[in-house]
C-alpha cells in the first residue's frame, strides 16, 4: 500500500491532530486512484488471512485425498 500511496496521492488536503504525532495524525489526501484494497485486519482484531488459512487447512486433507486418487505417484 505504501508504494501505491506514494504514487497516487496528488496532494494533502488536511492534517488534523498533529500534536499527537505523525502516526496518529489524521491525514486527508486527494488521490488519483486508490484501490481496490483488502482490509486484512479490522477494528476488532479479526485477521482475514489468518481466518482463511484455518478454513483452507480444514478442507485441505479432503481435497488432497481426491487429488491423490488421480495422481497417486505424487503421494
Amino acid at each position: 500500500n505504501a508504494v501505491l500511496a506514494a504514487t497516487e496521492v496528488e496532494k494533502v488536503e488536511s492534517a488534523n491532530w498533529r500534536e499527537l504525532g505523525m502516526c496518529e495524525t489524521l491525514w486527508t489526501f486527494k488521490v488519483k486512484e486508490f484501490g481496490p484494497l483488502i482490509v486484512s485486519i479490522d477494528a476488532e482484531g479479526n485477521n482475514y488471512f489468518e481466518n482463511k488459512k484455518v478454513e483452507y487447512n480444514a478442507k485441505k486433507d479432503e481435497v488432497l485425498e481426491e487429488i491423490y486418487k488421480h495422481v497417486s505417484f505424487i503421494k
